[in-house]
């Protein structure tokens, strides 16, 4: 599921060669400087970056799903040589796999709190970083026929809710906005990531589901979202890195950078994510 100093040319005499270069090997910061620029930012020059090819294997959440496939078919067209795999899921789950040495080359996930199994497992290769947000709505069928306008009405009589397992991202923002409006609810299943949910309505298994915006986004036409003022108080940050031991860590801080960018943000915005 974030840019170098031009050149400057020296003209020197023929006859002062040598004092010229002594004095030029006394001015150059020597190689690993801390002055040195880090990985390019979004937006840096094409030509200066080094032809990528290969595969790059993303693990991101399930709410990433239709905003990275669209970023990773962008990324190969940018990239002739490259191809963009992902692996969507609970961001607990992928983090988990991570950790266990499953082969990935960039993770982004739904939390901080995912996040942090794989920074604190010494996994990733640098700090993540945030690079959208999202916030819970009441997914229902189209129409809304059992009346759901806000969260109080999930815990009306008879009404089949469901909700993302606590483990996973979505499900530890419900339980926050559960427990600060003291309303209890038992749900007819718990789900093990947000998809899994929003199917759940969709076949009309449940009749609402505790789900991010992105994702009633996605399944327009199949269900309908209903905001409510208490998931304020848990928007999730969305944040990714590049992996310490990636296979292809060009290409894994390249589609990093293409996430970053104005270009990604654009469509995660499109998608329904806010800014960071």
């Amino acid at each position: 599921m974030t840019r170098p100093a031009p050149r400057i040319r020296r003209t020197v005499r023929l006859a002062a060669a040598a004092a010229a270069l002594t004095a030029l090997g006394a001015c150059s910061s020597p190689a690993g400087s801390s002055d040195s620029p880090g990985p390019p930012a979004a937006g840096g020059a094409a030509s200066a970056s080094p032809k990528l090819s290969g595969t790059v294997t993303v693990f991101a959440a399930a709410s990433l799903k239709e905003s990275f496939t669209t970023l990773g078919e962008r990324f190969e067209k940018q990239h002739p040589g490259t191809e963009v795999t992902f692996s969507f899921g609970g961001s607990d789950t992928l983090a988990a796999s991570i950790a266990g040495g499953a082969p990935a080359d960039v993770f982004a996930a739904a939390s901080p709190a995912t996040m942090a199994a794989v920074t604190d497992g010494k996994a990733a290769a640098r700090t993540p970083v945030t690079f959208a947000r999202n916030q819970l709505v009441i997914a229902t069928a189209p129409g809304d026929p059992h009346h759901v306008s806000s969260l109080k009405d999930l815990a009306g009589p008879g009404l089949k809710v469901v909700l993302c397992a606590e483990e996973v991202p979505c499900g530890a923002a419900a339980r926050k906005v559960l427990d600060a409006s003291g309303l209890e609810l038992t749900p007819v299943s718990y789900e093990e990531n947000v998809k899994s949910a929003v199917t759940k309505v969709v076949l009309k298994e449940a009749d609402a589901a505790l789900v991010y915006r992105t994702d009633v986004q996605a399944a327009a036409g199949k269900v309908e979202g209903v905001e409510f003022p208490e998931s304020a108080a848990a928007i999730n940050d969305y944040r990714i890195v590049p992996l310490k031991n990636a296979r292809n860590a060009e290409a894994a801080e390249a589609f990093v950078a293409l996430v970053r960018s104005a270009e990604g943000r654009k469509v995660l915005t499109g998608a329904g994510f806010l800014k960071p």
